[in-house]
């Protein structure tokens, strides 16, 4: 359990237990003794956010896991947009900002991650459907589609934002 000085937080005031999972280590693929996972460092830009989706839904369909792609692909864009957004632009200066995209596999879930040099906390603003705005329904997308997310600091600086999907067919 995560510790008051390391919060991992689902929503305002909701806590959620952080994934067992190893995000970034290499792994071998499903069938091994140990979840699979893949990492993919993103570049800040149009090409970045598409790798970002081609290289979730290629590590999905090596998985057997097509059925869970268009909910992986949205929620690594929300991730990987809100990173872009708001931790890259408050990472040191004269630093290169890095995002880390990593997707890992158990048996039951498939993590989906974002690492980025950002040392603030993901804001969850609940959807105002009264207005249709164009910014701020990201990690609203992410909670609707996610069993559970959160976020782990990174110390000395920046964050993992997390998004867990069943593994099993959609119903």
């Amino acid at each position: 359990m995560p510790s008051p000085a390391h919060p991992t937080l689902r929503s305002p005031g909701e806590r959620a237990e952080r994934p067992s999972t190893a995000p970034y280590a290499k792994c071998p693929a499903p069938g091994g003794d140990r979840p699979a996972s893949a990492v993919l460092r993103v570049a800040c830009s149009g090409e970045g956010f598409a790798r970002a989706r081609v290289f979730t839904r290629d590590t999905l369909r090596a998985w057997s896991l097509d059925h869970r792609g268009d909910d992986a692909v949205l929620v690594i864009t929300e991730l990987v947009s809100n990173a872009v957004a708001h931790a890259v632009p408050s990472a040191a200066a004269g630093s290169a900002p890095e995002i880390r995209l990593g997707l890992a596999l158990d048996p039951g879930h498939l993590t989906l991650t974002v690492s980025d040099p950002g040392g603030d906390a993901p804001v969850f603003q609940p959807f105002d459907d009264s207005a249709l705005r164009e910014h701020g329904r990201g990690l609203y997308i992410v909670d609707a589609l996610a069993e559970e997310w959160g976020w782990t600091p990174r110390p000395p600086a920046g964050k993992t934002v997390w998004a867990k999907l069943p593994t099993s067919p959609l119903t």
